[in-house]
């Protein structure tokens, strides 16, 4: 019987590259994502019609699911058709957030606070609400896992960002006193923080700063180049895995040296 996962932030960027990854390896998986733009993030987000292309890649094995992190009942049901279509839960990622920032704090404004706090921080609390009991429901001995995106910002601050780095801060807490609640039950919580990643995120972040290229975030990283999504999905992909049965209540760094 294969693993069963739920990502969230599935439609593009890391999520999708956590889904793809997980379903080669033979996973069932609910890729789970908002689909829809959100009034103070200025710049576009994940679409329904990309959450669907994936699952289309892996016909039988992603099921597409439209519910926003925020909602935990509509977390409860996606977590329930895990468990209906695909007979259980294995594995939780909390991949989706925003960015929301470019001023210093004192004119950060509360919708900036509430998004980042609401959907980064929130988000990742209410999957775990909804994921662990279900991991919890297979026999032991169990080898679930929970894994959070945080980010390099959880470990250093960023110029106009102080909100953003709070959130991701928050994650980080989130996930050590979670993997010390799940003690002794076979389920490991972990946190992935990467760097600078190509992604849609990353661009907005550019424009704050009135970048015209993302590249020029390179120079902050050891290996003097941007991440790719799938770099940073490989990293939950391993703390996915049975294998990893070590690592819990900490961080994984797959951020290109960005915080060496």
């Amino acid at each position: 019987m294969s693993r069963v996962a739920i990502v969230t932030g599935a439609a593009r960027g890391v999520g999708a590259a956590v889904v793809r990854q997980l379903a080669e390896d033979g996973w069932s998986v609910v890729a789970l994502d908002l689909c829809a733009d959100l009034p103070g993030v200025p710049y576009p987000l994940g679409t329904r019609e990309e959450l669907r292309q994936l699952a289309e890649e892996h016909p039988g094995a992603v099921r597409d699911v439209v519910a926003d992190v925020r909602d935990s009942e509509a977390l409860a049901e996606a977590v329930r058709v895990a468990e209906v279509e695909f007979g259980g839960l294995d594995a939780a990622v909390g991949a989706a957030a925003v960015m929301a920032g470019g001023s210093p704090l004192w004119e950060t404004s509360d919708t900036e606070l509430d998004l980042l706090f609401d959907i980064g921080v929130r988000g990742v609390s209410n999957l775990a609400r909804a994921a662990v009991p279900a991991m919890l429901r297979r026999p032991e001995p169990r080898a679930g896992r929970f894994v959070a995106l945080a980010s390099a910002a959880a470990h250093r601050g960023l110029y106009h960002l102080a909100g953003y780095n709070a959130a991701k801060h928050a994650v980080v807490g989130l996930i050590r006193g979670l993997a010390t609640d799940l003690r002794g039950t076979g389920i490991n919580a972990t946190a992935v923080s990467p760097g600078s990643t190509r992604t849609a995120m990353l661009t907005a972040t550019a424009a704050y700063y009135d970048l015209d290229d993302v590249e020029e975030f390179a120079g902050h990283q050891v290996v003097e180049r941007l991440l790719e999504p799938e770099e940073v999905a490989a990293a939950v992909r391993w703390l996915c895995d049975e294998r990893a049965s070590a690592v819990t209540g900490t961080v994984v760094h797959a951020d290109g040296g960005f915080t060496a």
